[in-house]
């Protein structure tokens, strides 16, 4: 478990010695088999059909298995559901190490998550409107089954993410359950239609039937999946090129990404809109491709000649992701994202609205990474002054409106740049030159 932080592995240990304590009753003086309407047999199957789910849901699909789950939660008492996700969690496909603390740990959250939504269904009178087949009144304590369930999921992966990387808990517990709510909803109505047939005359077999169309839109979601895997293959490829060609930025792509999801996300623009505007940041460089190395990597300032040729990869990054149809708008960032406020900038000279908004976005975060990095032609600024410059130069040559959200979300949340490049940045020496304006970067 080497990699693995002290403070996570201790996380991992309290989860499971929790599931473990949820499971207790199970092992006291009421056995399972003297429950009504919960006999080992129905525990046993659930767990198998989880257990095979879950094989080809992690291997074939997306995500987890958890229809079967959720019905189990409906099905039966709080300890008994507990006891449903353990063998498949704990035998399911792992792709990366290490394997038994992922293994305990997705089988400790699952076991959780469960008992908290079976305790609530219960509580709720749940389990009486399954058995009597009562659709409508039984839809509230399954939603509100469902609510705790994923809510349980978020703020253990949460807490989990905020011990490892240090991120913020409250906030990253926030957008897990609010990614996660939907999908778990649609299983909760198909995990509530398993029960459902469960208990009716038809039995256990007809609520298995529930599962396929759930299949289908399983393959369908793992098709979107693998679509958007092939989007990012194809980002990061470039990304890479550029990095290569250009070994003095390297990672400055995935920086202007993020700080562009800050900007944007601060703005309140919508999700799909926030990830085209992610992908504008990561490739506004790629023209760079078609510029000469020697000039990318040219220590102190650009002659006038060096410099029109350097203007020129805004244009190129544009030929190049012509054929990406994916990147939509971005297209129009990785353009125009030195045009200035005030009309002065390249390639087009395009001044105030006329410059489209994700260029306006790109163009500020570029110019802030590059004044907190150190370059080949200058050394990194501290964030608060490169700011300070920023609202300098707000109105005339970027954006009031992205410099006040940088400088807002920023001061609230501070700059902690996360960039996944292969190698590490190159050492530069101390330039010779003074630092060039922030709108101009290589």
């Amino acid at each position: 478990m080497e990699g693995v932080p002290a403070r996570a592995r201790a996380y991992v240990a309290g989860a499971a010695l929790a599931a473990l304590l949820c499971l207790y009753p199970l092992l006291g003086p009421s056995p399972l088999t003297t429950a009504p309407g919960t006999p080992w047999w129905a525990v046993g199957l659930l767990a198998a059909l989880y257990a095979a789910g879950e094989q080809i849901a992690r291997r074939r699909f997306a995500g987890t298995f958890s229809p079967v789950l959720l019905a189990g939660a409906f099905l039966l008492p709080a300890p008994a559901a507990a006891l449903v996700p353990l063998p498949g969690a704990l035998c399911s496909y792992v792709d990366k190490g290490p394997f038994l603390l992922r293994r305990v740990w997705r089988a400790a959250q699952s076991s959780l998550a469960v008992w908290a939504a079976a305790h609530l269904h219960g509580a709720l009178g749940g389990p009486a409107a399954v058995a009597g087949s009562d659709v409508p009144y039984a839809l509230l304590p399954a939603g509100a089954a469902v609510l705790v369930h994923c809510a349980v999921l978020a703020a253990l992966d949460g807490g989990m993410l905020a011990l490892a990387e240090g991120l913020p808990a409250l906030k990253v517990c926030r957008g897990l359950f609010l990614r996660a709510l939907a999908p778990l909803a649609v299983h909760g109505l198909a995990g509530l239609m398993m029960a459902v047939l469960w208990r009716s005359p038809y039995g256990p077999v007809a609520a298995l039937l529930v599962l396929f169309p759930m299949a289908v839109s399983w393959w369908v979601f793992a098709q979107y999946h693998r679509e958007r895997a092939a989007h990012r293959a194809t980002i990061r490829a470039l990304v890479q090129a550029v990095d290569i060609k250009d070994g003095y930025t390297r990672g400055h792509s995935e920086r202007v990404g993020q700080a562009s999801v800050m900007i944007a996300r601060e703005l309140g623009m919508d999700e799909s809109r926030i990830e085209v505007i992610r992908f504008a940041g990561i490739l506004h460089d790629v023209g760079k491709l078609g510029v000469p190395t020697r000039l990318l990597r040219k220590d102190g300032p650009l002659t006038p000649e060096e410099r029109r040729v350097i203007e020129l990869h805004p244009e190129y990054g544009h030929e190049i992701t012509r054929g990406i149809s994916f990147l939509g708008e971005a297209r129009s960032a990785i353009l125009h994202h030195h045009e200035r406020i005030d009309g002065s900038g390249y390639p087009y000279g395009l001044a105030g609205r006329q410059i489209p908004e994700p260029a306006r976005v790109v163009a500020v975060a570029d110019a802030f990474d590059a004044m907190t990095s150190t370059r080949s032609y200058s050394r990194a600024r501290p964030v608060e002054t490169a700011l300070a410059e920023l609202e300098r130069c707000a109105g005339t040559q970027f954006d009031p409106r992205m410099v006040t959200a940088l400088v807002r979300v920023v001061g609230r949340e501070g700059w902690h740049p996360r960039v996944t490049a292969d190698e590490p940045r190159r050492t530069v020496p101390e330039p010779a030159a003074a630092p060039e304006r922030p709108g101009v970067t290589r």
